[in-house]
């Protein structure tokens, strides 16, 4: 449920961009036990995701998700984050973020 909160929010702000920035692809199949999509703008931002629940039925029954998302930021570097989240948390991994040390 929580992801499907955060693909209606990133589908939202794709919708809220500046009129002059359109979709150029939108494509999401959403099921009992999971869900996918994709989408980008004119403006060069980007999203996809892929989705399953795991341990159907079980006491232990989570969602996985694994996915990214592209944006140009302001200072016109294009920024990519790809991500797992899953029992263990969100997991980012993307060349502008710190990675924390070895414990």
């Amino acid at each position: 449920m929580k992801f499907l909160i955060v693909f209606v929010a990133l589908f939202a702000l794709a919708l809220a961009a500046p009129a002059d920035v359109s979709i150029v692809r939108s494509e999401s199949e959403v099921g009992p036990e999971g869900f996918n999509y994709n989408w980008a703008t004119s403006d060069g931002q980007e999203a996809n995701a892929a989705g399953k629940l795991k341990d159907v039925g079980t006491e232990n029954e989570a969602i996985s998700v694994q996915g990214s998302y592209r944006f140009i930021g302001d200072d016109g570097v294009t920024y990519e984050v790809t991500y797992i989240a899953d029992e263990n948390g969100f997991q980012p991994q993307g060349a502008h973020l710190p990675v924390a040390p070895e414990a």
